[in-house]
């Protein structure tokens, strides 16, 4: 008899398990309905949400992360126009807005042609290095814009956060989502401008703004066309490969908050590690599914501070993807494209833009 009511109870306890089991299953089920497919199941959607063991939310430097930037929002508008030149051609003009609470400026330019219906099409220009102390709105890359504003495209051309008269301090390209922040916020700016296609922006990048932007494009992957100028730092194992050499580039003082952040990210986690789970995460090219646009690369051969590998891997990448991209090397013309190269990598790009924007 004893024996019977313990068999009893062993079922009993078996049949309330079973019932609790089917309980979280059927609650993942309502939760993650509208998720599932073939091979999405309650068990693999839970897997896939979960951070290594231990780890907090938020944790440290998710800002750095491509999933971080895709979650967030990017809400802006071009502030105080004022006018600062005009020729037969476009209006120039130094424009604000705003970016996460800072004022950034950047020059911008509108044709004098008559505006399409559906709006001008709009092409944001990221600057590269520049020395900050140095770098001036009207002078730097100035000769490189004007070209499209002869064409029929509203240019702005940002001056990232503590550049000139951009408020904030210098937050750099690689370890930094600072830059990524002001170009997406640019992005919607334009959006937002009654003259301008909301669905016909690029973004145009030289040397380190090639992170910048591709990492823009993995966030905001439906943006349209990109053109990258002598870009580095796509995969970050890259970037350990073939090194930057810029002579001109000046580290951020010992006791600067920036160079306290990087040493943050390095007592963290370490130094870049593609294995990494939190690494994993930094790359624009670990989140190529669902870009719809397409990436335009210019560079030059003999380019002795930005290797072109970064270019032909990235290239490479983008093929394997299925991405539609077109890289035009040069023989000549350095690392800013200088002499005939320059000529023919402008017509290049104004044809590409043409080709994806209007």
């Amino acid at each position: 008899m004893k024996t019977s009511n313990r068999l009893k109870g062993f079922v009993e306890i078996i049949l309330i398990v079973a019932v609790l089991i089917s309980g979280v299953v059927a609650l993942f089920y309502f939760v993650f309905k509208d998720r599932l497919s073939e091979n999405e199941t309650p068990a693999n959607i839970l897997k896939s949400t979960l951070l290594p063991e231990s780890t907090p939310t938020p944790f440290p430097f998710q800002d750095l992360t491509i999933p971080y930037l895709r979650n967030r929002s990017y809400e802006s508008r071009l502030e105080d126009m004022d006018q600062v030149s005009e020729n037969a051609n476009y209006t120039s003009y130094i424009a604000s807005y705003d970016s996460d609470g800072l004022k950034v400026n950047g020059l911008l330019t509108v044709p004098k042609e008559n505006k399409p219906q559906e709006g001008f099409p709009g092409i944001i220009f990221v600057h590269g290095y520049i020395v900050p102390e140095v770098y001036k709105t009207q002078v730097n890359y100035v000769s490189w814009v004007e070209y499209l504003s002869r064409r029929g495209y509203v240019v702005f051309k940002i001056d990232l956060r503590g550049h000139d008269a951009s408020e904030g301090e210098v937050g750099g390209a690689y370890y930094s989502s600072d830059y990524v922040i002001d170009t997406l916020n640019a992005y919607s700016a334009l959006q937002n401008a009654d003259f301008v296609n909301p669905k016909s922006i690029g973004l145009w990048g030289h040397s380190m703004a090639g992170n910048i932007v591709f990492k823009s494009l993995a966030v905001k992957p439906d943006i349209p066309a990109v053109v990258i100028w002598a870009g580095a730092g796509y995969t970050y194992t890259d970037l350990q490969e073939y090194m930057i050499e810029d002579n001109s580039y000046r580290p951020p003082p010992a006791d600067s908050d920036r160079a306290r952040k990087r040493q943050e990210l390095r007592d963290t986690y370490g130094n870049f590690d593609p294995d990494h789970w939190f690494w994993k995460q930094v790359p624009g090219t670990n989140y190529l599914d669902g870009i719809t646009g397409a990436v335009g690369l210019a560079h030059a051969v003999d380019d002795n501070v930005v290797s072109i590998s970064y270019s032909r891997n990235l290239r490479d990448l983008l093929n394997n993807a299925a991405i539609e991209n077109d890289l035009n090397e040069y023989s000549s013309g350095g690392h800013n494209l200088t002499g005939t190269s320059f000529s023919s990598a402008l017509q290049k790009t104004d044809e590409f833009f043409a080709r994806y924007l209007k």
